[in-house]
């Protein structure tokens, strides 16, 4: 049993993979404790957050129900605090907690008289048909245009939407970006049954242009235990994530004859294969790739997901804005987004269980809709994510990696 043994059982890996990674960036960095000291932090974590339960014989069943009644108890201290904020409904009020919460505020975007000449170039037609427009001009004299383009993707082909993509964005220039705040969109009830269509299909009622830095919600009340916790958490993680993307499009400018292709990239959210990676290489994974395929292999090598640094700082968002206030007891989740750890089951098999927030909201909807998912793909992104901010010294200095290499994708310890 090596020390890592423990750790590549969590994230489904041969913890010779971990040892032998470890050796080489150590000598790398000049350091050989990062390693066991990122595993007893994981397990000091899982002990505390159990409430001096002892994790090696506590069953996984336990172990799920003391995590779901923390969400239910933090979800229902959360919805009474944002109900007594200023608002006309329940949507407002959230986005006034989010944007009090935000610790982030602004960013470089398009500018968006480009999401007009977008649509006027390539007319949205069932877009115009399902608000009985005739023209552009004619919609927008009643709409706002980003809320009309955050509803082409649920309205019109994909082929109209890969089309549109390939033409339009092909040929901005540093000239077309402002530097603005992030804007927050309740859509207006003429969207409701695009709304629904979102929901239906994301099962959550936020989303973003990261583009044009705007974050829309869509106003479908979702009164599922755990909804509304893991939304809000979703909410200020978009923030981070606007804000990343921002830099990206700031750094990719200078590069004027390439910025074309790296634009597009970064929003089509491209992924290198795995195959090629050399020892002491980091994958960097823009996306979660278990939603696509669980057994993808890029989710089995060394990476770094700044998906999970977006989260980590959403939920750090909520966690710190719940410590300032008496009514909010959150901040018992702080810092838990990458911990995990095998239990467990009744029947003598065992189970990966995520202590992240936005996992255990998630298992705690599909409970309470008859379901018995068990969520843990943030955990496992977020567990290789931070094990990497530990070798390189840090969040600040992952994110600075991450800008830097971004165009590659991968980073090199070498």
């Amino acid at each position: 049993m090596t020390t890592s043994s423990d750790l590549g059982r969590v994230l489904g890996i041969d913890p010779y993979i971990l040892d032998n990674l470890n050796e080489k960036i150590s000598e790398r960095i000049g350091r050989s404790d990062v390693l066991q000291g990122f595993i007893d932090k994981n397990r000091s974590m899982i002990q505390k957050t159990l409430d001096v339960l002892d994790p090696t014989h506590t069953p996984a069943g336990e172990v799920r129900e003391i995590l779901r009644k923390k969400i239910l108890r933090h979800e229902k201290q959360l919805i009474g605090f944002v109900s007594k904020l200023e608002g006309d409904d329940e949507f407002e009020k959230v986005v006034k907690f989010a944007s009090e919460a935000a610790t982030v505020k602004s960013g470089l975007f398009l500018k968006k008289e480009f999401a007009e000449k977008i649509l006027k170039k390539r007319p949205p037609q069932n877009v115009l048909k399902y608000m009985g427009a005739t023209s552009i001009d004619d919609l927008l004299k009643g709409q706002d245009v980003t809320e009309v383009f955050s509803a082409l993707r649920f309205l019109e082909s994909d082929l109209w939407m890969h089309e549109t993509f390939e033409q339009e964005y092909s040929h901005f220039t540093a000239d077309d970006f402002e530097e603005r705040e992030i804007e927050i969109k309740v859509l207006g009830p003429e969207w409701q049954e695009v709304a629904r269509k979102f929901v239906a299909k994301k099962h959550h009622n936020v989303s973003h242009l990261k583009e044009f830095g705007v974050i829309f919600l869509n106003p479908i009340a979702e009164n599922v235990p755990g909804k509304f916790l893991r939304d809000t958490a979703l909410f200020l993680h978009y923030f981070h994530e606007i804000s990343f993307y921002s830099k990206l499009f700031a750094k990719y400018l200078v590069d004027k004859d390439n910025f074309s292709v790296k634009f597009k990239a970064l929003l089509r959210g491209d992924v290198q294969e795995a195959k090629n990676l050399k020892g002491t290489e980091w994958l960097i994974v823009q996306q979660y790739l278990w939603k696509k395929d669980p057994k993808d292999p890029r989710l089995f090598v060394p990476h770094v997901n700044p998906e999970s640094m977006h989260w980590a700082r959403g939920e750090r968002d909520l966690t710190y804005f719940g410590a300032l206030e008496p009514d909010i007891d959150l901040e018992g989740w702080h810092d838990l987004d990458w911990v995990g750890g095998i239990f467990e089951e009744e029947d003598g098999s065992e189970s990966l269980i995520s202590f992240d927030l936005e996992d255990n909201t998630m298992t705690l909807a599909s409970f309470m809709e008859g379901g018995r998912e068990n969520f843990n793909y943030h955990q496992r992104e977020a567990m290789w994510t931070k094990l990497f901010s530990e070798y390189v010294g840090g969040e600040d200095k992952m994110e600075e990696l991450l800008i830097e290499n971004f165009d590659k994708g991968v980073i090199n310890f070498g």
